[in-house]
């Protein structure tokens, strides 16, 4: 997207009051935004400028519908255009809202952590398609970030309990607001270090015993695909979170060659990857000795998440 001045400034948009000036209603901000959003090169214009105004108005986007008629204030045309502004330069609406909605939950976001994404659910899908058999499973996620995947692990089985670990102290922070707001403290804790190296005695009872499960979405983009990146992507979420090396695997090497020595015997490894790494990926957790060793596409079919079993 491209760097503009926002709209809801033209003559002919809005609804003309009696005196002849412009009123600008819901309806009317929310068909200028979306045309100047969509100009801009936005992939879904029309969505982007409802939750951006949604956001405004502090109401939910679907009572948006019964408000068409009503028009904004000064205050609420000024900060919708700012907003708009800040989209059209490639600001990503997360950000500028505050939240993503993610396996049917809203995550606290900023840009200390990585937006969740749609492929993501795959990969907790699957991990609780794996810990469905086992009445209190231990999981650990590696790099978790906004707390995407501990929550919702937590949350789909009610005996899971689950470390989540991140090297950033900010990312921490949103995960422990996230954690908060589901009411999950109790079963979902929080430790800041380097992958595994914020694992020994930060688990409460029993802090030496095997995981079950371990999660990861790690950062595995090479380091010379930064300068192409999307520009709201590069610009403006965490590199510490994204980039891992020559060619994105630093992050996984790591993790594939420690995890042995903290899963339990016949636990999973589950890695989310780009869809270009997973037969790499999938090469070092056999030579790993992982056996089971599969790979699962996401909601877009494309294969994103690898898996191997500890044998």
């Amino acid at each position: 997207m491209t760097t503009q001045t926002a709209p809801m400034t033209t003559a002919n948009e809005g609804s003309d009051s009696s005196s002849g000036e412009k009123v600008w209603t819901v309806k009317a901000i929310l068909e200028s935004s979306a045309g100047f959003l969509k100009k801009k090169g936005s992939d879904s214009p029309r969505l982007e400028a409802e939750i951006l105004l949604a956001k405004v108005l502090g109401c939910e986007r679907i009572q948006l519908y019964v408000k068409f008629a009503q028009p904004l204030t000064d205050d609420e045309r000024a900060a919708m255009r700012d907003l708009v502004k800040r989209r059209a330069n490639a600001e990503p609406v997360a950000y500028l809202v505050g939240y993503r909605e993610f396996f049917s939950k809203r995550f606290a976001v900023n840009r200390h952590v990585l937006i969740p994404r749609p492929a993501t659910e795959s990969l907790v899908m699957e991990a609780l398609d794996a810990a469905k058999p086992l009445d209190a499973p231990r999981v650990l996620d590696l790099c978790t970030g906004s707390g995407c995947m501990a929550v919702s692990v937590a949350a789909g089985h009610r005996g899971a309990q689950v470390l989540a670990t991140d090297l950033s102290d900010d990312a921490l922070a949103v995960a422990k607001e996230n954690v908060q707001t589901h009411g999950l403290e109790d079963r979902v804790t929080l430790a800041g270090g380097d992958l595994f190296a914020a694992v020994p005695g930060s688990f409460g009872k029993g802090g030496s015993e095997p995981f079950d499960l371990i999660l990861s979405n790690p950062p595995y983009v090479r380091d010379d695909e930064w300068d192409g990146l999307d520009a709201d992507v590069r610009d403006h979420e965490p590199k510490l979170a994204l980039l891992s090396g020559a060619d994105g695997l630093d992050h996984v090497r790591r993790i594939v060659a420690e995890a042995p020595a903290h899963l339990a015997e016949g636990g999973s490894l589950m890695l989310e990857v780009s869809a270009d790494q997973t037969k790499a990926v999938s090469g070092l957790l056999r030579d790993a000795g992982f056996g089971g060793v599969r790979i699962v596409k996401d909601s877009d079919g494309l294969p994103r998440i690898v898996i191997g079993v500890r044998g």
